[in-house]
Formats: C-alpha cells, structure tokens, sequence
C-alpha cells in the first residue's frame, strides 16, 4: 500500500499501535503546493507537488530521567513504517535524559475532521488571479514596465496522535505573492508583496498600479549620505524587524541573562514599559483572515520549543500589551525554569493599538523625511541589545511638504527593534503585510507603517 493511499490519520494509528517505548507523539504532515512564475511580462513556469513528511517522536523513560528521540522521513509506506518506530525508539535509548522532559500532553478534545481527507490545493487556486495577472502584463508592457515574481500557494494538513489519546489535525493554508516592476534599462525596480490563504483577496491590477507611480518617483535620482533621519517604515519592514524580536524573546535566554529582555541584575524585563505608544504586540491562532494552529505542532525541541509540548492548546497572547512587555515564549519545561507563564510561540503576529491613518497619509504629514520599500539581508550584530544591521531596497524615497520628490539611494542600516519601538512617535493604520526578508518562515502578520524621527542609515548601499 503506497504513502498516497493510505490515509493520513491511519499512518498515524499505525504507528502508535506499533509503539514499545513509553510514550509517543505522531505528526503526519500532507502538503501541497501550486505556483506561478513570471518574468519581463510573460508567464514562465507552472506546477503542483504533493507529498507527505511523517515524524516520529518516541520517549523512554528511565531511572535519571525521560529520554527522547525523533525521526522524521517524507512518503513512508505501510511497509516502512515499522523500521521508522524503532529507529525513533532507538534514538530515545541512545540519548541521554531530556532536558525539557514533561508529561506527554493529555485532555485536549479530539478535533472532530481527524479521520477527514487532507485539504488539498491545486492550480484551481489561481482561477480569477491569473488573468487577472495576464491583464496586469498587457498594462506594464503598455506603460514601459516589466514585471517579474511569482505567487505560490500551499495547503499542510497535520495529524498529530499521541500514547496519551490526543487525536488532534490542523490545515493551514498559506498563500503569497511577490511582484517586481522594472524600468527597461533595469536601473529602477520597485517590489510589492502580499500574503493571502485564497488568492481571492490579492488584486495583480492594484500592485501594479502601485509599483507605476514607484517606479515614476524613482526617475528624478537624488544622492544622500549615510545620517540619522526621519523614516517612514511600511507594515513590510515592521513586520520583518518585529518577527525577529519575537524570535529573539525566549523566557529562558532572557532569566539567564542573555538578551535584550534580560533585567539588570538578574529576571527579565517583563512589566517594563518598551514604548511611549500604546501599542499591542500579540498573537492569536484564531485571529480573522491570519488563523494558525490552535495547538503546538513541534517536530523537534529547541529553545523555547519542545517535543514534550505536542497538542498543548494556544491562547491569544499579548506579548507586549499597552506598550509594556508582558510576555516573553516559553515551552512548559523553559516556563518552571524561569518563573514566567507558559506561553508558547503561536504563528502569526499582529501590531496594533496605533492610529488609523494609512501610509499615504503619513507621507502628505512628513515635512521631510524618507520613505521605504522594504528591509533586505537582516542579520542580529548584538544579542544584548538585540542590534540588527540589514539593507534597504527596491526604492527609497525622499519626501519634502508632504509629496515624494525622487528616489535616493539605498542604505544599510543598523538598529534594534526594541529601541526603534521606544523611538517611534507614530503609528498608522494596522493592515496584513507580507515580510520580505522572513516571508519563506513567516507569513501571517499584520502591522501598521511606523514613524521613526532618527532611523539609523549607518551606510550607503550602491544595491538597486
């Protein structure tokens, strides 16, 4: 019997019932994904692709403590099946007690689609988008541009079933769009982006428009050199700089001392005001059009992440709360260690709590100022202060009295997301973004454009 005809959710009774050791966690992940590729106005490549991961998670427990062990293998057959459990148990005896060793997670009601098909998408998905993009070329070749990009879509539905009767699945869509618009001569490009769960909501004619008037901002070239100034920074590079602070707030990094949200003198800074707005930095697996996994789906530990904590149900969490830092991600073990509150990582990440004036408007109230397009190659130079450094591209834009004058050149910049939330003096209108830099990881993410009145452009970038 093939991986393909066996049921997802009997892949994951069998390999229970086939279980020595004395726990086990099994997550069956079905995936499908369908795309789009374009270049100079003409599409280039089409696909679909199927295909199922199955990770085994075995514990042993024994006399100085419970050990782990986990295997992951994509389309395992019935046949295969066996030798995967035994190597999972084998690896849990091979290894030493784990660290975040907690009871398997028992008492989470059986989702009641356990025993469905898995979702699945198809090239059906882009039914009104693409000629709505084939439009979209006609108009760019007609005005001198030339667009490139791609759009891809992607159903995972995980099975997770454990010893201790947890029978609990999850389909989680994904869809984004990136779109570059090009001058002939390739000197001027402007990037858009755009996520989505349907492709319904995304519109190639609106972000072509957008990339037109762009792309006429950057035909008078102006020169600045590196300085302080003050930046508008679009929901893109908020979410961007603001995913890599919620990766970088482990509770347990932070009681040890270790990072940006480490309290002098030992604990953490939670309950510390990090800005003067009253923003809310949160999370929720339910949050309308960014819906995630309600429950934690952990293929392996790590951090503030453990195996142990498969099926633990997630709760809307404020991480920071009128624009005080209130929770920081612990797994169960990592919260017992550092005295916080279990408060796992949940997929998506909303910033809201601003005002609700778009980016436009902010533009027209900016006497002068510049305008970005996006962040690109973000790298952290001080767990400390959690400094990053990163590029700007696809367009800078210089704005005086309220309209944009031209495009500059690009930057690298230095900053700490911490620090620029303490800075900002304004926040716009909350609005779902795509990240640029952390779009092939993170997805689900809403935020509004900030005002920062000193942004660090520590260099000059030559990069278009």
């Amino acid at each position: 019997m093939s991986a393909r005809t066996t049921k997802p959710y009997e892949i994951v009774e069998r390999a229970l019932a086939l279980s020595r050791a004395d726990g086990c966690v099994v997550i069956a992940d079905e995936q499908s994904t369908a795309n789009l590729r374009w270049a100079g106005n003409s599409l280039t490549t089409n696909g679909v692709t199927r295909g199922r991961t199955l990770t085994v998670i075995a514990t042993v427990d024994g006399v100085e403590g419970t050990a782990s062990g986990v295997v992951s293998r994509s389309a395992v057959t019935v046949d295969e099946l066996e030798p995967l459990v035994r190597a999972a148990e084998a690896a849990a005896r091979g290894s030493g007690p784990a660290e975040d060793a907690q009871p398997l997670v028992t008492g989470v009601a059986e989702s009641p689609e356990f025993t469905e098909a898995p979702a699945e998408t198809s090239s059906a998905v882009f039914a009104d988008f693409a000629p709505a993009l084939g439009e979209a070329f006609a108009r760019a070749r007609a005005g001198g541009r030339e667009l490139y990009g791609f759009a891809n879509h992607e159903l995972v539905s995980s099975y997770l079933g454990t010893s201790t009767g947890l029978r609990l699945r999850h389909d989680q869509p994904n869809g984004t769009l990136e779109l570059n618009a090009k001058s002939p001569d390739r000197t001027r490009s402007a990037w858009a982006g755009r996520s989505t769960r349907d492709f319904k909501d995304v519109d190639p004619a609106a972000l072509d428009a957008e990339l037109a008037v762009r792309l006429g901002w950057a035909e008078r070239r102006l020169e600045l050199p590196a300085g302080r100034y003050e930046t508008l920074l679009p929901p893109t590079a908020v979410a961007d700089l603001l995913i890599y602070q919620l990766w970088s707030a482990s509770g347990r990094d932070a009681a040890e001392g270790r990072t940006v949200f480490s309290k002098p003198g030992g604990g953490t800074r939670a309950g510390e005001r990090l800005t003067g707005l009253p923003l809310n930095l949160r999370s929720n697996p339910n949050e309308p059009g960014l819906e995630s996994a309600p429950f934690v789906i952990a293929h392996s530990s790590g951090g503030d992440r453990s195996v142990f904590d498969n099926g633990l149900p997630l709760a809307p969490t404020d991480w920071v709360r009128e624009g005080e830092l209130n929770r920081l991600t612990t797994s169960r073990h990592s919260a017992a260690l550092s005295g916080l509150p279990v408060a796992p990582a949940i997929d998506n990440l909303i910033l809201d709590g601003g005002g609700d004036r778009s980016l436009e408007e902010m533009v027209s109230a900016t006497g002068r100022g510049l305008l970005l397009t996006c962040l690109w190659y973000i790298r952290e130079v001080d767990p400390a202060t959690l400094l990053l450094t990163g590029l700007t591209r696809d367009g800078v834009y210089l704005v005086e009295n309220g309209e944009v004058v031209g495009e500059v050149n690009n930057f690298r910049f230095n900053e700490s997301p911490v620090d620029l939330l303490g800075r900002a003096v304004e926040a716009g209108r909350t609005e779902k973004t795509l990240p640029r830099e952390w779009g092939d990881w993170f997805t689900r993410a809403a935020m509004p454009a900030l005002r920062v009145p000193d942004f660090n452009m520590s260099s000059v970038s030559r990069g278009v």
